[in-house]
């Protein structure tokens, strides 16, 4: 078992608190992912759990067991950091039986987890080898492959892929993926990255300032954000955000006004909204240079040309960024007037507040989209 449950978590450093209050309720075998801006309190709130930074207020509670004042080898949980933290003077086999040396295990029984783990990893050839002969991919999996062999109820990840270049860390992302499905064990993983949030989480948790702003599956966040910050921070490139004025609501939608054209976007209305400014959301992959519901004209100062994909960058005055992910054959030019498209039922409405109105979207009926064949974030 592998349940994890916090209870209105809080950590102070002197007067500055990092974690407000935070509750949440991780299931057995869940792979859950923390992320947000550098700063929000993921790396503090993952080691708590683990135990290497004590709990101002609140529990922390595994499988029952409230484990706030147990030792982190008590706790049942391993975990795995941004440095791969090896012994650079012992074999691979002797790093990843190392806990189990500590532990005072039998050799035929080390001998025998190693080598099972390491089957796992497909370092099995390399087990004589030290790391400095070992790719920077291969030391991240011996430094995973330390954490396996104790067979811990939770797995815990600090942004284990960050000192990867890019085409490793999607192969580790791979890799992560399958080994979470094969173990069947309870991950906990943070990153600062959403693309691999979103490619590898059955839950995410996005965090703000040391609260959460939205837990949710990838494409609950995706479709239906909660509030401007995590409509922001999840999708790559980010959301355009528009200001619009809502004109009037019915049980269409509500009706907004930017400059000279309307649109009913289809939201769950409110009368208060009514000649209030709001903020319109629209995904850049939900922009086309034709058809559609609304149109803006922008101008491009960049236009970055990935193959697949054409991105187009431009703005809709001071501090209003707005940005197009188009098909990779468009004969766009920069310093040239284009128009931006896109369909009612694709945008986001949030009022004063930043809070989201409720979308009439059917999240069965839609996928996610191939956000990985974007640069990712960071």
């Amino acid at each position: 078992m592998g349940q994890l449950y916090l209870n209105k978590v809080r950590k102070h450093f002197g007067h500055f608190e990092v974690i407000k209050g935070v509750t949440l309720d991780i299931k057995d075998g869940e792979f859950v992912v923390f992320v947000g801006p550098s700063g929000c309190g993921k790396s503090t709130l993952l080691r708590m759990i683990a135990g290497l930074d004590d709990t101002t207020d609140g529990d922390i509670v595994i499988d029952g067991e409230k484990v706030n004042a147990l030792p982190p080898v008590k706790r049942g949980i391993a975990m795995v950091f941004q440095s791969y933290a090896l012994y650079p003077h012992m074999s691979v086999f002797e790093n990843i039986a190392f806990p189990l040396r500590v532990e005072k295990l039998d050799e035929a029984r080390i001998k025998e987890k190693v080598e099972g783990v390491a089957k796992i990893l497909q370092l099995d050839q390399r087990l004589q080898q030290r790391p400095g002969l070992l790719s920077g991919g291969q030391r991240q999996r011996v430094a995973i492959g330390r954490a396996i062999v104790r067979e811990p109820k939770i797995f815990l990840f600090d942004e284990p892929l960050s000192n990867l270049d890019a085409a490793l860390r999607a192969d580790m992302r791979i890799e992560l993926t399958k080994l979470h499905r094969d173990l069947k064990a309870t991950m906990i993983y943070v990153t600062h990255d959403q693309i691999e949030a979103m490619t590898m989480a059955d839950r995410i948790v996005v965090l703000s300032g040391g609260d959460i702003s939205q837990v949710g599956a990838p494409l609950e966040l995706y479709h239906k954000p909660e509030n401007v910050f995590v409509a922001g921070f999840i999708g790559n490139p980010k959301m355009n955000f528009v200001p619009v004025t809502a004109t009037a609501v019915s049980d269409e939608g509500v009706t907004i006004r930017y400059e000279d054209k309307t649109m009913t976007v289809p939201v769950e209305g409110r009368a208060d909204v009514v000649g209030k400014p709001l903020t319109l959301g629209i995904r850049p992959e939900h922009v086309e240079l034709s058809g559609g519901d609304f149109n803006l004209t922008v101008v491009p100062s960049v236009i970055e040309r990935l193959g697949v994909t054409t991105i187009a960058y431009a703005s809709l005055g001071p501090d209003q960024p707005f940005c197009a992910v188009l098909p990779g054959s468009v004969g766009l030019q920069a310093e040239q007037p284009m128009a931006a498209c896109f369909k009612a039922s694709d945008c986001h409405l949030f009022d004063e507040a930043g809070l989201a109105l409720e979308r009439k979207v059917d999240l069965a009926s839609l996928e996610l989209p191939a956000m990985t064949a974007l640069p990712a974030a960071g």
